[in-house]
């Protein structure tokens, strides 16, 4: 009766442990992992269709591919207002990720105080800087580069000699996009108005709206936005402009993308409705290619790079933009800047160094 028992208990082992395998697949179930990631959103949130879009994008593609399972190998949570950091970089740690992304500088002062909490957890800090905390690796990117690519094609794209920029929140990250913007547009029209204005938020649909539609109306005919979910206002302002004009009318707005290709995001009928596309441009941050690197280099082992930072450009591919849809000549003068800065003939300025 007893061996009955036994060889019964074995069976059911064997079972359950093929069971698992099956689940599991050739790259292991998430349980087996030894890295489980997680990334805590600024406000823009996962649809922000930006700068932590991307992020959430490229940590999907590393659990897919490594067969992990969302919510037990890899998972993002959201925050809504600042005061979610600390609970959600917190819940993440609770839940067992030990691989911990706080997507944007306003996460700076909760990461930091999570990454001294809890000292067996990695955490990246993207888009700031976290010194002597050896969990802790920064990353920055040098959204400067893109940024004056951006600016060559809207100076070259006006009619009206009037350009604008519409940043998030000040700050260091936003200066570099602006200071960027502003000396590629500079660069090809000295004379050149470039306005400028911060909507403070990151969140603020309705104000990217209000601040866009009112540079429109100013004579501004291209808008380059670095506002995250603010952003969205800006595509939505010149939507409402364009659909009340011809598709080659000479009053047609613009708008320039961010962080990832937003193209899709200026498609609209015009009054002669016809198709058409008001999106030049978009530069490129490949915040998601970060995520997904840094999660792959843990998952084989490799030595986390806490109390460092690393900067990502044009050089290494950290940054770029999307020179499809445009005109032959601006496309031309954009590519020719852009391998000058990535063999180091141009250095654009990003408005903070000294």
């Amino acid at each position: 009766m007893n061996k009955k028992i036994i060889g019964l208990s074995l069976v059911a082992v064997a079972a359950l442990g093929l069971a698992a395998c099956a689940r599991g697949g050739r790259g292991g179930s998430a349980a087996d992992s030894k890295v489980k990631a997680a990334i805590v959103t600024d406000t823009g949130g996962v649809d922000d269709k930006s700068f932590n879009q991307s992020a959430w994008e490229g940590l999907q593609a590393w659990g897919k591919a490594n067969k992990l399972e969302k919510d037990s190998g890899y998972n993002y949570f959201q925050s809504g207002s600042e005061s979610d950091f600390a609970t959600n970089l917190s819940s993440a740690q609770s839940q067992g990720y030990n691989l911990i992304f706080g997507v944007g500088f306003a996460l700076h002062d909760a990461v930091a105080d999570a990454a001294k909490e809890h000292e067996d957890v990695n955490y990246v800090i993207i888009d700031d800087v976290i010194k002597d905390q050896k969990n802790v690796e920064s990353v920055l990117f040098a959204d400067n580069e893109g940024a004056y690519l951006a600016g060559i094609a809207a100076a070259m794209q006006s009619k009206t000699n009037k350009v604008g920029f519409i940043g998030g929140q000040t700050s260091d990250t936003i200066t570099r996009f602006e200071a960027g913007f502003t000396a590629g547009a500079k660069s090809v029209k000295p004379d050149i108005d470039v306005q400028v204005q911060y909507a403070e938020s990151f969140s603020d649909a309705a104000k990217g709206t209000t601040i866009a539609s009112t540079m429109y109306a100013s004579g501004v005919d291209v808008i380059y936005q670095a506002a995250g979910g603010t952003g969205t206002g800006v595509f939505t302002a010149a939507k409402e402009v364009n659909e009340k004009l011809d598709a080659d009318s000479d009053k047609k707005v613009w708008v320039i993308g961010v962080d990832r290709d937003q193209t899709a995001e200026g498609n609209y009928t015009s009054s002669d409705k016809k198709k058409s596309n008001f999106v030049l441009t978009s530069t490129i941050k490949q915040v998601g290619t970060v995520v997904k690197d840094i999660a792959n280099g843990q998952l084989k082992g490799d030595k986390f790079e806490g109390g460092k930072t690393k900067t990502y450009g044009i050089k290494d591919g950290g940054v770029d933009i999307v020179t499809s849809n445009l005109p032959s000549d601006i496309k031309d003068a954009v590519v020719k800047a852009k391998d000058q800065i990535k063999n180091g003939e141009l250095k654009p300025t990003d408005g903070l160094s000294k």
